[in-house]
């Protein structure tokens, strides 16, 4: 990632600044990448895995975790520039994180039509990508819940998007484009 995209990331993460008033999550997938699972332990950041209960230390490292970024860590700089293009995990904007977990812990497991019990990826941004423009307005209600932005790598890597829900409707933004027409 060029330093030009690597601002723009950060804009589009931070766009107020640090000083905002939302704060910027990332649910990274453990499974993807071992490295994912070392750089949440080499950050010293507070992170939590979304499963819940007593886990096998395995399972724990091939998880979905919670943390929240910060401009400027090392583990911010590291997702773009280590986990870039490579499905790492999603980027989310939250005014107040207060049940953020909770309310994404929500949509790990789906029934499918036959009733099956189904594990549900939606943090892998190939996953979130095809996901959100299927859903109705009610649907998408319910999933941005408390979350103003979820943010994925598209499908090259060439982009950033940002998902938003407004006036009832998805609204979905290329970042690079908008930043290289402004």
């Amino acid at each position: 990632m060029t330093p030009d995209r690597r601002d723009a990331v950060l804009r589009a993460l931070w766009p107020g600044g640090a000083a905002s008033g939302a704060s910027v999550w990332a649910v990274l997938d453990g499974a993807r990448d071992p490295q994912i699972y070392l750089a949440l332990l080499e950050s010293r950041l507070d992170f939590r895995c979304l499963y819940s209960g007593r886990l096998p230390r395995l399972l724990e490292m091939n998880a979905p975790h919670l943390v929240e970024l910060l401009p400027g860590h090392r583990l911010t700089e590291r997702l773009l520039g280590d986990g870039w293009g490579r499905s790492w995990g999603v980027f989310l904007r939250v005014v107040d994180p207060s049940n953020l977990r909770h309310h994404l812990r929500k949509f790990l497991v789906v029934q499918d039509e036959g009733g099956r019990r189904l594990v549900f990826r939606w943090y892998d941004p190939r996953v979130l990508r095809a996901y959100l423009p299927t859903c109705n307005g009610d649907d998408l209600q319910t999933v941005f819940g408390p979350v103003t932005s979820y943010l994925a790598e598209d499908s090259d890597g060439s982009d950033l998007l940002d998902f938003t829900f407004e006036h009832g409707r998805l609204r979905q933004r290329r970042v690079f484009e908008a930043h290289a027409a402004a």
